[in-house]
């Protein structure tokens, strides 16, 4: 009996953990081979791809963002190969159950919750006497009706073998993501989440963990995503982890959901100290700072001490942060919703995802659905429309917010500028994103494509439309941002004014006098608070921690010649200081001008450098 366990991931880079699972604890006593495609495949690929593969059985693992897709997969195979026998698990069909067996007449089996044993039993009895009422966790056919056998008790996880060491599995591990689990289940009962359902936390033994991650390190592996749903539940156990990554990583990424306000000092104070930059990363799901909302969804959640960890963190400069938040939670409307939205932008996270509450099959929220006047999609992925606080209009311009969140802060395309908008030109931090998704929308942008230059030249757009102040200032963040955007000295600008030939060559020729007077970003920040200082601008302006800045070298070590320069480099005034701006200086102060240097290849990361110069009525700074 020939068995493929398959399932369609999102995107081609990341792989099924579940299907893994299933394969190592049955292929000792079958034939089992995996098959993973993604959502955007055609229908008719995946289906001619298994046909050829030939198989009795053919599992899928189902989740809300691939059960639509699969379901047309299913139904085609069905057509072509009859008598081959459908087996579905994962969360997705493993709450109303019943439902999906009478909708899906093409299903044969499903597989309700941990499926190792459960399929291991459905295969034997396949290949048996086929007595599936034997098979807990299991729901079958029987003629015209539905059949469902009792959960089955949970897996002692020690027992189970490990997923991670299939030699197929070897040549694609450096180009795709490795899913990891060190524990099951969930300690808190967020009425929004799945996890909250399975009761207390199980884990598998650490020696055995760190044996399977050194494997994965040795044959390659680049990223590992920890699928824990809160990995620092026991701080012991994390922080032993942590070490034993920090010194075994030789470069891998990790990965980690964490609850950032039960994150103890001294496994922060151990990371801030000894984890390497750009090693681990962390998500942190705010998803709401309502009390009230939280207290309702059964979300237990300390924002003060939350807060603390993830600026701790973020000082640290070592530690991506991503924090979410969910739109749509009881008692959340468009106002509050903003609260929630600046309180965790103030935070400064590397990326902050916004989503919008799905109504889960199983899930508490799901249930009392009416009580909160909940309209939702009727099929996966269950998204709220409305409730009865937040319309379907506040949801459409929260879109548009999302829309611009993505495209203008979690892509760092522009980080100088945003911050210096939202801190300068703005009430906050969502009113900048959502007059911006409004306009957006207005000019139909959201209708086509885009290039880089695209999104510098409609920002300017916006905000001349609006009659922003101090657009020179604003552009010349934009001009740093667009040249910071490139490895290599970009071949066209979108502004239109640039240095004369005559000015450039003048410029150049002091630079190549006076290297000492080139600034890197760490020094000029002293300059410039030893600037506001002197003006009493200390602890004025922005609170907000600043985007980590990695220490360049000083320029004169680069050793450049004119024609090095000329090659690599592009230089630009800017019409007020720079730096003072930069640290947080107020554009009322930023006299004089500045000299801009980006510098591109002079490191192996091929990320630019640059420099600034004070010119004009600060040249005597040089």
């Amino acid at each position: 009996m020939k068995v493929i366990l398959s399932t369609l991931n999102a995107k081609y880079i990341h792989t099924s953990l579940a299907i893994r699972c299933l394969k190592a604890y049955s292929e000792k006593d079958f034939d089992i081979e995996l098959a993973e495609y993604t959502i955007k495949d055609p229908v008719m690929n995946i289906v001619s791809d298994l046909f050829q593969r030939g198989a009795d059985v053919i599992g899928f693992s189902c989740y809300i963002w691939n059960i639509e897709e699969t379901i047309k997969v299913i139904d085609v195979l069905k057509k072509i190969m009859p008598e081959v026998k459908i087996v579905l698990g994962g969360p997705e069909v493993s709450y109303d159950t019943d439902h999906w067996m009478k909708r899906l007449e093409n299903v044969d089996f499903i597989v309700v919750g941990e499926g190792e044993e459960t399929f291991h039993q459905l295969l034997q009895e396949l290949e048996g006497d086929r007595k599936f009422h034997f098979v807990y966790g299991l729901a079958y056919r029987k003629g015209e009706e539905v059949i469902q056998m009792p959960g089955r008790p949970k897996a002692d996880l020690n027992e189970l073998p490990s997923p991670y060491r299939f030699a197929e599995d070897i040549p694609e591990l450096g180009k795709r993501v490795v899913y990891f689990e060190t524990s099951r289940g969930c300690p808190f009962s967020c009425q929004f989440c799945l996890s909250s359902i399975e009761v207390g936390v199980r884990y598998y033994d650490i020696e055995r963990t760190k044996s399977d991650i050194l494997y994965l390190i040795d044959n390659g592996a680049n990223l590992i995503k920890f699928v824990d749903r809160t990995f620092n539940i026991k701080r012991d156990y994390a922080l032993e982890m942590f070490k034993f990554l920090i010194e075994n990583h030789r470069g891998c990424v990790f990965q980690f959901e964490i609850t950032a306000d039960i994150m103890r000092p001294e496994v922060l104070d151990y990371l801030a100290e000894n984890a390497p930059p750009g090693v681990f990363r962390f998500e942190i799901g705010v998803q709401s700072t309502n009390d009230p909302t939280n207290e309702l969804v059964k979300r237990r959640q300390n924002f003060t001490k939350l807060s603390r960890t993830v600026t701790k963190v973020k000082q640290s400069g070592k530690i991506d942060q991503h924090l979410d938040l969910i739109a749509g939670l009881p008692l959340e409307d468009y106002n509050t919703f903003r609260k929630t939205f600046n309180d965790v932008f103030a935070l400064g996270p590397e990326e902050l995802q916004l989503g919008f509450l799905k109504m889960l099959r199983g899930t508490g929220l799901r249930i009392d659905a009416d009580k909160y006047n909940y309209k939702y999609m009727d099929v996966a992925p269950y998204e709220m429309l409305s409730n009865d606080v937040l319309s379907f209009a506040d949801i459409v311009r929260l879109k548009r917010l999302e829309d611009v969140l993505e495209k203008y802060w979690n892509s760092h395309r522009m980080d100088h500028t945003v911050n210096y908008l939202i801190e300068r030109e703005f009430s906050s931090a969502f009113d900048f994103f959502q007059e911006f998704g409004d306009y957006w929308e207005g000019q139909g942008w959201q209708k086509i494509g885009h290039q880089l230059e695209d999104l510098f030249t409609r920002l300017q757009s916006f905000l001349e439309s609006r009659g922003t102040k101090r657009m020179d200032m604003v552009l010349g963040l934009m001009k740093l941002d667009y040249f910071l955007n490139h490895k290599y000295k970009p071949r066209k600008i979108w502004w239109e004014h640039t240095l004369e030939k005559d000015d450039w060559s003048s410029y150049m020729k002091m630079i190549l006098q006076h290297p000492d007077a080139l600034l890197s970003p760490a020094v000029a920040d002293l300059v410039a608070d030893a600037s506001k200082e002197s003006t009493g601008e200390a602890n004025v302006g922005n609170q907000q921690p600043q985007p980590y800045r990695e220490i360049i070298p000083a320029f004169a070590s680069l050793k450049l010649s004119e024609k090095e320069l000329q090659k690599h480099a592009v230089l630009d005034v800017l019409p007020f200081s720079l730096d003072h701006i930069l640290s947080g200086g107020s554009p009322l102060t930023a006299e004089g001008r500045t000299l801009l240097l980006v510098v591109y290849q002079q490191n192996g990361q091929q990320k630019p450098l640059y420099y600034t110069m004070p010119i004009g009525k600060n040249i005597a700074a040089i």
